[in-house]
């Protein structure tokens, strides 16, 4: 009677899928979009021949699709984690930036392979589209908003200057490998915090409230 080994066959090429993306992430990251070739990936994962990639990938464009779903799916868990046990809108935003950060510090080479990617695909069509990679931020702007600790804003624009802010750390961090990540998280908690607070109604009564006659402006 034959044995099934159909679970064997599916476990092999799992382990080679994964094996052949995180080739794909090094060599990106490593030589850039532009010049990651199926050679030089089969080469970093040690295959024979780039049609066992071929086997697994329609293309190049199905494979760094399947890189950008690895690392944001890996990115979604490790955020997913964090913001957990966050309260407020206020606590949820500062959890987001530290959260891109801590991810960033600790998987720098599939954030510069990402970017890499983003970079390469500038005009072309790749499944991730501004308003996809701002929605999250979006989310919790318009909570904040809602529930009145935020102030009111373009949620939008506020979500992509956060997100652009977090956007250029893997780039910085080639020119200023040393920088402190902690401070720069803790940084731009403080900014963004400052830019989104909502004002107390009695600072803003004194802001819009003219100096008596014969006081100092």
């Amino acid at each position: 009677m034959p044995v099934n080994d159909g679970g064997a066959r599916s476990v092999t090429a799992t382990a080679r899928r994964a094996q052949i993306i995180a080739a794909t992430i090094e060599t990106v990251a490593e030589l850039g979009y532009g010049q990651a070739s199926f050679a030089r990936i089969a080469e970093r994962a040690g295959l024979s021949s780039t049609r066992l990639i071929s086997y697994h990938f329609a293309g190049k464009d199905e494979l760094i699709q399947a890189v950008i779903a690895e690392v944001y799916g890996e990115m979604a868990a490790f955020m997913g984690a964090r913001m957990r046990e966050v309260a407020d809108p206020a606590g949820a935003l500062a959890a987001y930036i530290r959260g891109v950060v801590a991810f960033v510090a600790t998987h720098r080479t599939k954030m510069d392979a990402l970017m890499s990617i983003f970079l390469g695909h500038a005009g072309e069509e790749n499944g991730y589209s501004d308003r996809t990679a701002f929605a999250p931020l979006q989310e919790i702007l318009d909570a904040g908003k809602r529930s009145g600790h935020f102030r009111a804003f373009d949620s939008f624009v506020m979500a992509a200057t956060v997100q652009r802010s977090l956007d250029g750390l893997p780039f910085l961090l080639r020119t200023e490998p040393g920088l402190d990540l902690d401070a720069y998280a803790e940084e731009l908690v403080t900014i963004f915090e400052l830019a989104t607070q909502a004002r107390p109604a009695t600072q803003v009564v004194h802001a819009a409230r003219p100096a008596p006659r014969g006081e100092d402006a």
